[in-house]
């Protein structure tokens, strides 16, 4: 299926540095596919569930090595979950999954039952749209915080952005809403709290799970609430605007993607497709006439860009007039020309205490923020913090602690001023892979002669490498990368695994500046036909992982291969279908990724949109091996002149029956995102993200012709409007997910 319009597949790179390993290569035609039926297998089929790919697991900051499985317990014995279709979420025989939370809920006992027909207000006190990245923080029975509770607990979760069609978000609106400009300041400000991060808690009463609408714990975190800048670029210039003079504080966070879990307890929450927010006039590049126009063009805003929803036209309000960051006034402070600079970040909250102003962690630099995985501490060593930029050819990141871990920091009475210790004085690096299996991580920062004199763009400190992150990627010539999305680390031995979503620019024929060639991480550039269309690039994209060298999580080196690509089963096993996958294992476009730190279990998530005339979104569970377990392959593309190029890359060992499996397939529409579990291991919460999200805004008066009607198709709630959810899945045995 065919998305109306795919807010993720963006495309800032457009800079003429080439990687350090760069080849060229030929674009090749798939092979005829070999499809196998649809039908039977032994999943049981629930309606009211699905699973969305953005969000993250809860283990990405677990100090110990996951506990062994008890001797009786096989993991992935389970029966692999057949391809579906179906508007349902699917899960293995044995498995149960329940609708838990979703769009429209009520977080407080004032706000009146959702209604699902678009007259619902006050989201300020609902559950948002688009559930996304998650994680579990366990609360005891007296409501304090708890490290091994299972029965209750609170749920950070990301409210992305919401579905939409032509500036509005047709779903939260009676009639679809406004779709010409100026918006109507309601539809705006319901838009606007729909967007962000909720806290909910939720509690097991038998074998039920539910979130507890009247916990004092629940609220929203929205793009208007206040935030704190920390780190390089606190105070900066670049941060000064007419809200904060000083550029020490900003409002809000803004599509909130991956996530990740703090090793001191807090929820970290990175913001992604931020920019399309904003809009700029078109005479915008003269009345600047500085440099902030090479930053902007970089971030995706040239002059004359319109916003993606025109929030900016809901009124004279100062919160409308952030949108649009033309230059107005004389100074900084006169206007909103560097608003977009507050957005971009890791952003630390405390999930336990409400009072708590969430903190943008500068330090980590500002891009296309997915999830942030953690090192496994060790006491004495430097923290490492991993991420990637969402965006096609954008590169992979750590950010090194100069403090070392101690113990004594596991379980602090000030969460976040625990993460100014980590998480605002430190190295940030940018990743270059090699054609032989070896990587660097090259330092972002002013005494790197690359940075210093960079010609295309003057940085003056530390806070404006942070804040221009990816133009100083630029000038290091890091590795342009297809679309690095969550990243997760095995607590076994501390390995870092990283999704590759697709990347359409990969060209067997590059041309343009946007178009690479594929390269050893990069490696494939294929033809993949869906239907009568044509998929060029990597349009199922891959899974790299990476081994740090010595130093730790402090390593300047690393090696690296590639543990999985995605294709079809039945795609050519020479140059697709190189992981050689079954008709149980085949998947595109892996999106979140986390290793379950109670099982050791590697699950995998998709949003794709290649592969759904076969099968709609879905979450594979893994037992990966190690960086080096395979073998080094060389892939040959003819060229339409010239001699045939041979790129080479290493593949990870093919995956046993019994080493990769489909757990879960979720409804038509939707992505699979957001993995978190409690710490027995029994119960797994999934997001399933924008259900239906092709039907279109002139269908929304006739349900009959909505491409989903999950979850009221399952018995969730009222009206048939679909919903973003968070589903619960236990095992029925009462035994530990993935066994």
């Amino acid at each position: 299926m065919t998305k109306l319009l795919d807010h993720d597949d963006i495309d800032c790179n457009t800079s003429t540095t080439e990687s350090f390993d760069a080849v060229l290569a030929a674009r090749i035609s798939r092979r005829s596919l070999l499809r196998g039926s649809l039908a039977g297998g032994a999943g049981a089929v629930m309606g009211a569930l699905a699973l969305s790919g953005c969000g993250s697991s809860d283990d990405k900051a677990v100090p110990t090595p996951p506990a062994p499985p008890a001797p009786a317990e096989k993991l992935l014995a389970f029966t692999a979950v057949s391809k579906s279709l179906a508007d349902a979420v699917s899960v293995p025989a044995g498995y149960t999954a329940t609708v838990l939370y979703a769009l429209g809920d009520p977080i407080n006992a004032a706000t009146p039952a959702f209604k699902n027909d678009g007259t619902d207000g006050d989201f300020d006190n609902r559950a948002g749209d688009h559930h996304d990245g998650m994680e579990f923080y366990p609360l005891s029975a007296s409501g304090t915080p708890s490290t091994s509770v299972s029965d209750r607990g609170l749920l950070a979760i990301n409210h992305e952005a919401t579905t939409d069609e032509r500036l509005s978000s047709h779903f939260l609106h009676e009639n679809g809403g406004t779709t010409t400009l100026p918006r109507p300041a309601a539809e705006v400000d319901k838009e606007v709290a729909a967007h962000g991060v909720a806290i909910v808690e939720v509690k097991k009463t038998g074998n039920a799970w539910s979130y507890v609408k009247e916990s004092a714990f629940n609220r929203r975190i929205t793009p208007l609430t206040e935030m704190s800048i920390s780190g390089p670029a606190r105070g900066h210039a670049l941060l000064a605007t007419k809200f904060s003079s000083d550029g020490t504080r900003t409002r809000g966070t803004l599509n909130n993607c991956g996530t990740g879990k703090s090793p001191w307890g807090s929820f970290l929450t990175g913001e992604e497709n931020w920019a399309g927010y904003f809009v700029r006039s078109a005479t915008d590049d003269a009345a600047r006439a500085d440099k902030s126009v090479a930053a902007l063009k970089r971030y995706g805003r040239n002059q004359g860009a319109t916003s993606r929803h025109g929030w900016e036209t809901g009124g004279s309000d100062d919160k409308y007039a952030r949108w649009d960051i033309s230059k107005k006034g004389a100074a900084a402070t006169d206007d909103y020309r560097n608003e977009m600079n507050g957005m971009g970040y890791i952003v630390e909250m405390d999930p336990y205490t409400r009072a708590a102003v969430p903190k943008k962690r500068t330090a980590l630099g500002r891009y296309a923020h997915e999830s942030a995985a953690f090192s496994v501490p060790t006491v004495g060593q430097q923290l490492a913090v991993y991420m990637g930029d969402d965006s096609r050819n954008e590169y992979i990141y750590k950010f090194v602690s100069s403090a070392t871990w101690s113990a004594a920091d596991a379980n602090p009475s000030d969460r976040l001023s625990t993460g100014d210790k980590y998480l605002d004085s430190g190295k940030l690096y940018v990743a270059r892979f090699n054609a032989d299996g070896s990587g660097q991580w090259i330092e972002l920062a002013m005494n790197n002669p690359a940075i210093a004199g960079y010609t295309a763009y003057a940085f003056a400190d530390q806070g404006d490498i942070a804040i221009n992150a990816r133009l100083a990627g630029d000038a290091v010539g890091a590795t342009r990368m297809d679309r690095p999305e969550w990243c997760s680390v095995n607590p076994a031995n501390g390995e870092v695994y990283y999704t590759l979503t697709n990347n359409s620019n990969r060209s067997a024929e590059p041309s343009g500046s946007s178009q690479l060639a594929p390269d050893s991480a990069n490696p494939r550039a294929y033809t993949d036909m869906k239907a009568s269309s044509s998929q060029r690039g990597n349009p199922n994209g891959h899974i790299l992982r990476l081994k740090e060298g010595s130093g730790a999580a402090a390593a300047t080196a690393f090696t690296w291969d590639v543990y999985l690509f995605g294709a079809e089963a039945g795609a050519d096993g020479g140059m697709v279908n190189l992981s050689a996958l079954t008709a149980e294992q085949d998947f595109s476009s892996p999106d979140g990724l986390a290793f379950s730190p109670y099982t050791g279990i590697c699950w995998i998530q998709t949003d794709d949109g290649a592969y759904t005339d076969v099968t709609n979104c879905m979450m594979l569970a893994a037992i990966p091996g190690t960086v080096g377990d395979g073998a080094k392959a060389t892939l040959t593309y003819p060229r339409a002149a010239g001699t045939p190029l041979a790129v080479d890359t290493f593949i990870g060992k093919k995956p046993a029956p019994d080493t990769l499996k489909r757990f879960l397939v979720g409804p038509v529409g939707s992505e699979i995102t957001g993995i978190a579990e409690t710490p027995d291991g029994k119960t797994m919460f999934v997001n399933i993200q924008h259900p239906g999200e092709n039907t279109s805004l002139a269908n929304l008066a006739d349900p009959a012709k909505y491409t989903s009607q999950w979850p009221s198709n399952a018995g969730y709630g009222p009206g048939k409007r679909p919903r973003s959810a968070t589903i619960v899945i236990t095992k029925n045995d009462g035994g530990r997910i993935g066994s």
